[in-house]
């Protein structure tokens, strides 16, 4: 790697695997809480000062998703200790399915009684104090760094909504392609400290982390690329990014050695990127965020919701009656949803960051309309819901019409919602780039 000029960095790490035996985040199927686990979750954090004293603090994580209420109340509590805007922060997660259940996240999924409900809210509360240590401890160890830009190509990622995932191994046996669109880069982002030793490697990658649907907590194919990197760089903390995988799926799956052979096949990747030349990266920092309304296409009725009680799906049951609730406690249903974007440039290097679960078409439109040095992810802030394009909203199925799982009083969002992104995101952009 070449020279570059100096910025402030450091790192912290923290476990965050639950104590006690809750619930399994990400998927409605499962029938009781864990059962152990086959590795350690992770809150990891980077923080960041450019030359002119400009800081900026990511955080990854091992977790399902953040609730709006966590992100809210770290980013509320690292402004009026540290000073930093939203702009500056970056909450992420890797929407990992072996991790625990936070409270006020996809909780019309699970059966949870009383118990759980309390287990729950425990580890959410210890968990959101992780967080801020972490990001805290990051911010105390800053020293003299160098920061370093890199790309490289992994294959395993699937378009879901194209395939059919019985078919995908015959397929791939044939040496074909399949169908739809993808997004195969992996942006790596090192960071070295004055005597050149690797402290930390952020990199990204658009697929969903369902490898794995066991019972016990895992950081799936992610949580296997942290732990390959980190045994080859042990001086470094590694971390993952999700990109806009929300239609992305690792195909074939469901086994232990296909998510430790997808972890490998990624971190090999992110090696090859570290062994060639790097682009360096200048000490500035610019952070720009903005909240967008999406609308909803219909909030839902008294009689929608009264429908929705007789669903066959338990889940949808439950977010009916939740709905109900509200409505007999005299709240009122917003027909729009504030929806966080940010966009952050590190020397030329810009990285937009998308909140929720944006699906591939984001990550394509932005690298064409804003070049090559342009990294797009998604799974920030809160986890907002799916966030379709308009070519999604045309075509229908399951990531276009389940808003209500995620606690929306609608099915799904008005079919403008890619065009306020793209439209609040170029103002973003701009705003950074001058």
């Amino acid at each position: 790697m070449e020279q570059g000029r100096k910025w402030k960095g450091g790192v912290a790490r923290s476990v965050i695997t639950p104590q006690k035996p809750i619930w399994l985040a990400g998927y409605a199927n499962r029938e009781h809480p864990a059962e152990g686990k086959l590795h350690d979750l992770w809150a990891k954090a980077l923080a960041l000062e450019d030359a002119k004293g400009s800081r900026s603090v990511l955080l990854t994580s091992d977790l399902c998703g953040i609730p709006k209420w966590m992100f809210e109340s770290v980013c509320e509590k690292m402004k009026r200790k540290h000073g930093l805007e939203r702009s500056q922060i970056r909450l992420t997660y890797s929407h990992n399915h072996c991790a625990p259940v936070v409270r006020g996240e996809l909780e019309c999924y699970y059966p949870l009684d009383e118990t759980q409900r309390r287990l729950i809210d425990e580890y959410s509360r210890w968990l959101e104090e992780t967080i801020l240590a972490t990001m805290e401890k990051a911010l105390s160890a800053m020293k003299p760094a160098k920061l370093f830009a890199g790309e490289g190509i992994c294959t395993f990622a699937v378009n879901r909504r194209n395939n059919r995932e019985s078919e995908v191994p015959q397929i791939l046996a044939h040496g074909e392609k399949p169908k739809g669109p993808v997004e195969h880069s992996v942006p790596v982002l090192a960071v070295q400290d004055e005597n050149g030793e690797l402290m930390a490697i952020v990199f990204a990658y658009a697929c969903h982390n369902t490898t794995l649907n066991f019972y016990q907590w895992c950081g799936d194919y992610a949580g296997f690329a942290q732990m390959e990197l980190e045994a080859t760089y042990p001086q470094a903390v590694a971390m993952f990014v999700a990109g806009c995988g929300g239609d992305q799926n690792p195909i074939p799956r469901r086994s232990v050695e296909l998510c430790q052979k997808y972890g490998r096949m990624l971190a090999n990747v992110v090696k090859e990127v570290l062994k060639r030349p790097m682009r360096p990266l200048t000490p500035e920092f610019k952070g720009a965020f903005a909240f967008v309304n999406l609308d909803y296409e219909q909030v839902m009725t008294i009689a929608d919701l009264e429908q929705a009680l007789r669903s066959e799906t338990p889940h949808r049951r439950r977010w009916a009656e939740q709905m109900l609730r509200m409505l007999d406690e005299g709240k009122q249903f917003d027909s729009s949803y504030p929806y966080a974007l940010q966009v952050w440039r590190l020397g030329d290097q810009i990285w937009i960051a998308l909140g929720g679960e944006a699906l591939v078409d984001y990550a394509l439109r932005f690298r064409r309309e804003f070049g090559e040095r342009v990294w797009v992810t998604s799974y920030a802030h809160d986890l907002t819901g799916y966030i379709p394009s308009r070519r999604n909203l045309e075509e229908g199925g399951y990531e276009v019409n389940c808003l209500w799982e995620y606690g929306h009083p609608a099915e799904r969002w008005a079919f403008d919602v890619e065009e306020r992104i793209a439209e609040t995101v170029a103002k973003l952009v701009k705003d950074v780039s001058g």
